[in-house]
């Protein structure tokens, strides 16, 4: 064993979890190191679709419209739609707005979809590769990728981790302040923890509960040989095969998973059976290449019993294992992210308290096991429902059972992608660092969101006359926001994070309904933009709410 190395924050794995926080350490000039053993970004697909949550974080660092380009085609329609196979009968079908169109159509949105970013439909592939780029900008990050995380040691005060290269090597200790692994559902961080999985594991359903099987093919004709309008989610229904397919470039990649029947091997599915199993989902073959292929296992409902253990962390699919229903397994981490870099910052540069860091586990715990039980219950929609023979039938019966189908998939698919709740709802009520004002948030579900400034929530944004968003007026860091006239009381708050070495900006917009929705003179933002506390500066105590607010 060789080589000391020094570092904030040690960071297993290159993920979206992990390449977020190197952005969030690096814009606040924290030193991170991240490894992995992979060689780059991914290759394969894996998730494909980015919620407004995690668009309005990469907003915050400037990349939105980065990511927004990227995947498919500006004017290609990112819809679900459900067939029976996918150049037969088209069953039912959810539009959404293209990328092109997003941009200006949330300045016009209110209500459940108040926010500064629509959804987009892109593959974790490219949000990976903007990650990492912007994440090579701060010299303050080291990324090796290529290594191999061997384990490490709580020493009390830091911790050594041991890495080794792939290619032979000796061994490297990096001493760190902190570990975080986002080290993925296998997560040896979080076995050297000792840390569990809890809930249920691979729950059997007619389709998405159990053993899938997930192809990374490409077919350059397949928009030409196609009779049906494109989608970027082709989900097909019959009693030969069920399958969901995602567009990938809107111009011959795609990502097709199928349900693998009980007794079915899928060490003997090689190339040439994987292309009869896509031919079986699409009803007609057309010339394609095999990319890649694998098998996973959908039905995890499963978070890990606690999130931080001394001096170490976990966040991603580390601490929670979704079914991908509703596409939150990596947003969830995305948020992860976000809301353990900025305290792990705040303790190390000297504002931040012991409470800061236990109110990740009571924060993110609570949302993963809300959003894995979300998840839950859209592939139990999705899964159980039961195809009949006569859905492919050219018939009286089959016209019924399509209809019926029909029915039932426009319903679900409102319920499933539709979900401004699921995204911008999640709460942090019952925080060790919330300053709650004894209000009673509003009701909680996944298709409905209610704006409100009642602390431990998203705060709620709005768009200005000139076509400003609230959120761009927020500071990276803490923002005492100002909504009243008299600014009497706000220089004691400014001054007592002054003094206790909170960085904080502190914005007046005298504005009266930007007042009746946030229901108070002031309120206080949190670097992740959830509302720490809000009333009058007048009788805040500025003091004790500064302590209180930073975990102190």
């Amino acid at each position: 064993m060789s080589i000391l190395r020094e570092t904030d924050v040690f960071i297993v794995g290159c993920g979206p979890c992990g390449l977020m926080m190197a952005n969030e350490f690096g814009r606040r000039g924290v030193h991170a190191t991240l490894v992995d053993t992979k060689s780059t970004t991914a290759f394969n697909p894996q998730a494909n679709a980015t919620q407004a949550r995690s668009m309005e974080h990469y907003r915050r660092h400037g990349f939105a419209d980065e990511i927004r380009a990227m995947g498919m085609p500006p004017d290609y329609p990112p819809d679900i739609a459900y067939f029976t196979r996918v150049s037969k009968y088209e069953l039912a079908r959810f539009s959404l707005p293209t990328a092109k169109d997003a941009k200006e159509l949330i300045k016009g949105l209110s209500g459940s979809w108040s926010a500064a970013e629509l959804p987009h439909r892109v593959s974790q592939k490219f949000v990976e590769q903007v990650l990492l780029k912007h994440a090579r900008k701060y010299p303050t990050n080291t990324i090796r990728f290529e290594t191999r995380f061997i384990g490490y040691t709580d020493h009390g005060t830091h911790v050594d981790c041991v890495t080794e290269p792939l290619n032979g090597g000796p061994q490297t200790v990096t001493r760190a302040r902190f570990i975080v692994g986002a080290d993925g559902g296998r997560s040896l961080v979080r076995k050297q923890m000792g840390v569990s999985l809890a809930g249920e594991s691979g729950r059997q359903r007619e389709f998405m509960g159990g053993r899938m099987y997930a192809i990374y093919l490409k077919c350059p004709s397949y928009y030409e040989q196609m009779p049906n309008p494109p989608a970027w989610m082709n989900v097909t229904v019959n009693t030969e095969q069920r399958a969901f397919m995602t567009a990938i470039d809107g111009k011959e990649e795609f990502s097709y998973h199928f349900q693998l029947k009980p007794g079915q091997d899928e060490d003997l599915i090689d190339d040439a059976e994987a292309k009869r199993q896509v031919y079986t989902g699409w009803g007609k073959e057309l010339p394609m290449e095999i990319l890649s292929r694998v098998s996973w296992t959908a039905g995890y409902t499963l978070v890990a019993e606690k999130l931080r253990l001394g001096r170490a962390f976990i966040g991603g699919d580390a601490a929670h294992l979704f079914t991908p229903a509703g596409g939150m397994g990596y947003n969830t981490a995305i948020e992860d992210a976000v809301n353990l870099s900025w305290k792990l910052s705040a303790v190390l540069q000297g504002y931040g308290g012991e409470a800061l860091l236990q109110s990740y586990d009571t924060e993110r715990r609570a949302v993963a096991v809300r959003n894995t039980g979300y998840a839950r219950a859209f592939a139990d929609s999705l899964g159980n429902f039961v195809a009949v023979p006569e859905l492919e039938q050219a018939t009286p019966d089959g016209e019924e059972a399509r209809r019926i189908a029909g029915e039932y998939y426009n319903k679900h698919a409102r319920a499933e992608f539709n979900i401004p709740g699921f995204t911008l709802g999640a709460r942090y009520d019952g925080s060790e660092v919330i300053a709650s004002d004894g209000t009673n948030p509003p009701p909680d579900g996944p298709n409905v969101y209610h704006p409100t400034a009642c602390p431990g929530g998203r705060a709620p944004h709005t768009w200005f006359a000139d076509g400003t968003s609230l959120y761009d007026k927020f500071s990276f860091e803490w923002t005492l926001l100002q909504m009243a006239a008299n600014n009497a009381g706000m220089d004691k708050l400014v001054h007592a994070a002054n003094v206790a070495g909170m960085p904080i900006n502190a914005v007046t917009i005298a504005d009266s309904k930007l007042r009746d929705l946030y229901e108070a003179d002031f309120a206080l933002i949190r670097p992740d933009q959830v509302v720490a506390w809000r009333g009058s500066a007048t009788n805040a105590g500025a003091e004790s709410l500064i302590a209180r607010v930073s975990g102190k």
